[in-house]
């Protein structure tokens, strides 16, 4: 009985001592959570993205009972629905400047943020930038609590890091994980070099800030990897830095400017490398280079391997874009490339990307292309050859009102009453001319057709 009892205490007093070890995360939730918002969003989302039109099918086609029966008529359902979502965000300023994701407001038709003291208030979005996911929007008021910014490139795998946010609308909940990874990089995400943790993340907590333990937020809670739609132990925050970046831009400039090169890249398999005559598998391989973009100006070729960008080596395809992204369009870089079996070096200079305008600037009011719900982008000589046009911007979102009034994602505006459409700034500039209540009409290209989308300022 003694010997039992013995061991008893000495695994309760090995419990204890472990204990003590763990993170106390307590004074950092006290100091930071009240800059912890909860982002709420209202969306009207047309009849047709609910029950798309019944396919125009003959009577006596085998499948067109099946569409009657199932597929409800226009006149039963109503033509707008209100459709109600909930993320996360966090305060960076005390006159009420506040982070978020982007896909937590996008197409939102309004905004509306919660305080943890309960107060609510209509927020307005600055600006949204869907290729890192990230979006400022700002509240009217003074004296707000505000994150301390840390500095991501200091985590180390393995740190302890805690997240606050709203999963599944259950405000300011609190959980923590350690990191399990840096420059983790996902597919069609390129630009952010993800810290993964396994800190539990789930709908919800998109847009909400992840702490290290000295209370600094290091990133942005962004995406989970789930096959149940929840929690499986993989969340990937966007880092602090690469956000806040964008969000200086959105702020200071109303657009993102990123660097562009005109190549196609993909990765430098071993099969690739042997054949290539490189030592390793590394670099990012071009397939491809547009005529007249800062590449081919610059000398670059099909097969060539890029080894290093401006002085910083690149080991793998996915780091190319982040380097040339996040340097200043017009400068001039050293590149050396792998061509033919042997290093050369090259000098070129950087162009600028082609830009999102679904922004707005601070103090100018409401941008006429968010009202609208459009994601634009400037079409590139390769586009204007093909579509056989000379002018016009390329849709790349449509939501709101755009949506509602036909435009889809892919579809080329060229005309605005009747005003030629050269790039994305001039669209926006056009637009500002019109108030609320004036009907315009869009002259949009849709493959080979062109036709004429009506629809009304707001």
């Amino acid at each position: 009985m003694k010997s039992w009892l013995c061991a008893f205490f000495l695994i309760s007093f090995s419990v204890l001592s472990h204990a003590k070890d763990l993170p106390d995360f307590t004074d950092l939730v006290e100091k930071q959570g009240p800059a912890v918002v909860n982002v709420s969003i209202t969306q009207t989302i047309s009849q047709e993205e609910v029950f798309p039109q019944m396919p125009n099918l003959p009577e006596d086609d085998p499948f067109f009972d099946f569409f009657r029966r199932f597929h409800p008529p226009h006149g039963d359902v109503p033509q707008e629905f209100e459709s109600k979502s909930q993320g996360s965000g966090f305060i960076i300023s005390a006159d009420g400047y506040i982070l978020t994701n982007a896909h937590v407001v996008d197409g939102a038709d309004e905004v509306i943020v919660r305080l943890t003291d309960k107060r609510e208030f209509r927020a307005k979005v600055i600006g949204k930038d869907r290729r890192t996911d990230v979006a400022l929007i700002k509240i009217a008021a003074t004296g707000l609590p505000k994150v301390v910014i840390g500095n991501p490139s200091l985590l180390k795998v393995g740190e302890w890091v805690a997240a606050i946010g709203s999963p599944f609308g259950f405000e300011n909940s609190v959980t923590a994980g350690i990191v399990s990874a840096k420059g983790r990089s996902l597919p069609q995400e390129n630009y952010v070099p993800f810290i993964q943790t396994d800190a539990a993340i789930n709908p919800g907590n998109s847009g909400g800030p992840l702490f290290n333990l000295k209370g600094e937020v290091v990133g942005i809670n962004s995406q989970i990897y789930s096959r149940t739609g929840g929690y499986m132990g993989l969340a990937f925050a966007i880092p602090i830095d690469v956000a806040m970046d964008v969000a200086d831009q959105l702020r200071t400039h109303g657009k993102i400017s990123r660097g562009w090169l005109g190549v196609a890249i993909q990765e430098v398999t071993k099969e690739l490398a042997e054949s290539f005559g490189l030592k390793k598998p590394e670099g990012a391989l071009i397939a491809g280079v547009e005529k007249g973009s800062p590449a081919d100006k610059g000398g670059l070729q099909p097969s060539d391997v890029i080894l290093k960008f401006d002085g910083k080596p690149v080991s793998n395809a996915d780091e190319l874009p982040r380097l040339v992204g996040s340097t200043k369009a017009g400068k001039s870089v050293a590149v050396q490339i792998w061509r033919k079996g042997a290093v050369k070096d090259l000098v070129l200079a950087v162009g600028e990307a082609p830009t999102d305008i679904v922004t707005q600037r601070p103090g100018k009011g409401e941008s006429a292309v968010g009202r609208l719900g459009l994601g634009l982008n400037d079409l590139t000589d390769e586009q204007k050859k093909e579509l056989q046009i000379s002018h016009g911007v390329v849709v790349e979102d449509a939501n709101g009102l755009a949506a509602r009034a036909g435009i889809r994602r892919g579809d080329v505006i060229t005309a605005i009453n009747n005003r030629d459409v050269k790039n994305v700034e001039q669209f926006g500039h056009i637009l500002s001319g019109y108030k609320a209540g004036q009907n315009i009409a869009l002259l949009v290209r849709r493959g080979e057709r062109a036709l004429f989308i009506p629809l009304k300022m707001r």
